[in-house]
């Protein structure tokens, strides 16, 4: 019988003998320390730190972050490996790339070197964990509705910013010891006064709220996060103050190709459970897998997810080029979860009432989807992003 792999196989540019050897590693953790316990963490609502610091023993975190802040300085092609491997499992509770493809990168890119000497190699070793704080209970996709506030003030100890306001639908929320926060340092210039903030977590004025509970997703540790007069030094800003909004645009492509990395994957192991389970139900004497039209529709699934995996893939060679635009990771990001949700849903039909049961993979899976059409800038973002290179504005 086919597996994953002949059906679905690494191509270019994830099928060197480096990257056969690296996914090997990653699948064996996946296999030994996240799938045995994933059930239970979805009922705690959040994977153990542990689980973080084995990660970082493994090198698994922070791959593209230069080898002198403690990272594996390769390219991003072994964190689409990761990606891949955890989606295929349906273990959606510890989001690596979150910390390691979207936090880790701000640094990098914009962090003085001090503060990727701060910061950097303790995420690499799974000690720090990281987040990114944007969304707020009156300001998604509108950067410039954004209320949070960061003022500039002199205090007994030196130039700082004083932070107050609210962040929701934060990932590793519970979690988190470093967050990237965007604030507004000016109030009269819409999105050009929103500036990034290093926030160490642990610091007087920052709260946890709620771990939010969510239609899937189950352990990841999705939270509100309130600032109450919350200090942080001159030497928090990230970069230059009133750039926040042109960084989070310049690392958006890379954050949409990861949802479009994940939803093929989980589309992968959507078919292949399916076609399993086909095979093995009987219905009127005989497998459902006898029936054309049963075939026809898990064989329809089978095209989309070949078709989604080919256009993924050459998104993957632009942006290891450096040529994957704005426009064409939205288009990835919209089109791959859209077909990743339309899948997963034809796979829960063709279970019949198994697919509507929790203890069934596929159930978890199409739960946990649907947020991929949400999170990372939602479907109708991504079109009217599209359609202004399109039409030119």
């Amino acid at each position: 019988m086919t597996t994953l792999d002949t059906l679905y196989p690494p191509t270019a540019p994830l099928d060197t003998p480096e990257h056969n050897e690296f996914r090997a590693t990653v699948r064996r953790f996946v296999e030994e320390e996240v799938a045995p316990h994933h059930a239970q963490w979805e009922r705690d609502g959040q994977v153990p730190r542990e689980l973080w610091r084995r990660a970082g023993e493994l090198g698994l975190l922070c791959l593209t972050v230069p080898e002198e802040y403690g990272g594996a300085g390769v390219d991003f092609s072994y964190s689409a490996i990761v990606v891949e491997e955890l989606s295929r499992a349906g273990a959606t509770g510890p989001i690596f790339y979150l910390h390691s493809d979207i936090v880790a990168p701000y640094l990098v890119h914009y962090g003085t070197e001090a503060q990727k000497r701060q910061w950097l190699p303790g995420m690499a070793r799974g000690e720090i964990i990281g987040a990114i704080g944007m969304t707020e209970p009156g300001a998604g996709s509108d950067v410039a509705g954004m209320r949070t506030r960061a003022e500039r003030e002199d205090g007994p100890d030196g130039p700082g910013y004083r932070i107050n306001g609210q962040k929701i639908f934060i990932s590793n929320g519970q979690l988190c010891d470093l967050l990237v926060l965007a604030a507004k340092t000016d109030t009269t210039r819409g999105a050009k006064g929103v500036s990034l903030l290093l926030v160490d977590t642990h610091l007087p004025g920052f709260g946890r709220g709620r771990r939010l509970e969510k239609m899937g997703m189950h352990a990841q540790d999705t939270s509100e996060l309130f600032f109450e007069d919350l200090r942080v030094p001159a030497d928090a800003l990230l970069g230059e103050e009133g750039r926040g909004f042109v960084q989070l645009m310049e690392q958006l492509p890379q954050e949409r190709l990861l949802v479009a990395i994940a939803a093929v994957g989980a589309m992968e192991s959507a078919v292949i459970w399916t076609r399993d389970h086909l095979m093995q139900r009987q219905a009127f004497g005989a497998p459902l897998s006898d029936k054309q039209t049963v075939r026809h529709r898990l064989a329809q699934a089978h095209a989309d997810t070949r078709v989604a995996r080919a256009f993924l893939d050459d998104c993957m060679r632009r942006h290891l080029a450096g040529a994957l635009d704005s426009a064409t990771a939205s288009i990835a990001k919209f089109w791959c979860s859209e077909m990743q949700f339309r899948v997963l849903d034809e796979c829960v039909q063709l279970f019949g009432g198994y697919g509507y049961m929790r203890e069934y993979p596929i159930a978890r899976a199409w739960a946990d989807a649907r947020v991929q059409r949400v999170y990372g800038g939602t479907t109708e973002i991504m079109k009217e992003l599209v359609a202004r290179e399109l039409f030119g504005r």
